[in-house]
């Protein structure tokens, strides 16, 4: 039996679904996924020329050091994901959660509401989220939605020119409400009232049949990768999809190395034909 079918095997077996999901996930709508500087400055050229490399900008400090500078890379990450539609993949997912009896949960360390947007309505964004924002400083625990915010970035230097996001509350300035490297001052409530959710979901399906899919979760950062795998130790139905570190280290469940539309939609196939 092959990989796909041994997935269409656990799907087909299943009583709740959860989703893990990695920046992975994205590429297929067209997302770049920041595995390194290189990948960073083929999706960011300026910042190749300013010797700027992806983990000085993914931190609080330029915020604070450099403000035009982040909210240009911010702020034109932010036109970038709202303007990314969901690849086919989140539909087949969307059509199985529907399915089961016990429904679908997700957790993704993605920032770029593209679960939601797809229609989700159970998501843990354990990364924060790029819509919504918080003060630099911060002066409150107040997370809002950065709906209607524009910020004008120039594609030569890459900095914003414009107004830069101000807190709601005192009036500094703002930030995305998503969790960079080193950031003691990320407003984390909103993403773990959203894990809180999630768990008491999970704790609720009692004896229901768990399959866990785990989608583009790659190993350098593996908060995803331990939750896929602690939630699938019980009956070992994990289903790990990603092109290039598909392995699972005990062996049990199933890997696939295929990107997360290609595989999603090719599992979908043979469940269809068997119905």
């Amino acid at each position: 039996m092959g990989e796909l079918d041994r997935a269409v095997d656990l799907l087909s077996n299943a009583d709740a679904l959860l989703v893990c999901a990695g920046a992975g996930m994205g590429v297929d709508s067209g997302l770049p996924t920041f595995r390194d500087d290189r990948g960073f400055w083929r999706a960011y050229p300026p910042f190749k020329q300013l010797g700027v490399g992806f983990a000085e900008l993914a931190t609080p400090a330029p915020f604070v050091t450099d403000p035009t500078l982040a909210w240009g890379f911010y702020g034109h990450r932010l036109d970038l994901y709202r303007r990314a539609v969901p690849h086919a993949g989140f539909e087949v997912l969307w059509c199985w959660g529907s399915a089961v009896p016990s429904g679908m949960g997700v957790l993704t360390s993605n920032i770029d509401g593209l679960f939601q947007r797809a229609g989700f309505d159970r998501v843990a964004e354990v990364h924060g989220s790029i819509h919504h924002l918080q003060c630099v400083r911060p002066c409150s625990d107040d997370v809002w939605p950065a709906d209607g915010l524009v910020v004008e970035v120039d594609p030569q230097s890459m900095r914003a020119t414009g107004p830069l996001p101000c807190c709601r509350n005192c009036g500094g300035l703002a930030r995305p409400n998503v969790l960079m490297f080193g950031d003691s001052c990320w407003v984390g409530t909103r993403s773990w009232d959203g894990l809180d959710e999630l768990t008491a979901w999970r704790r609720g399906l009692r004896e229901a049949n768990l399959v866990v899919l785990e989608l583009g979760a790659g190993s350098a950062v593996q908060t995803v990768r331990r939750h896929a795998e602690l939630a699938s130790t019980a009956n070992g139905a994990l289903i790990r999809i990603n092109p290039q570190d598909p392995q699972i280290r005990d062996g049990r469940g199933v890997s696939l190395a295929l990107g997360a539309a290609e595989a999603l939609t090719g599992i979908d196939a043979r469940l269809v034909s068997l119905r």
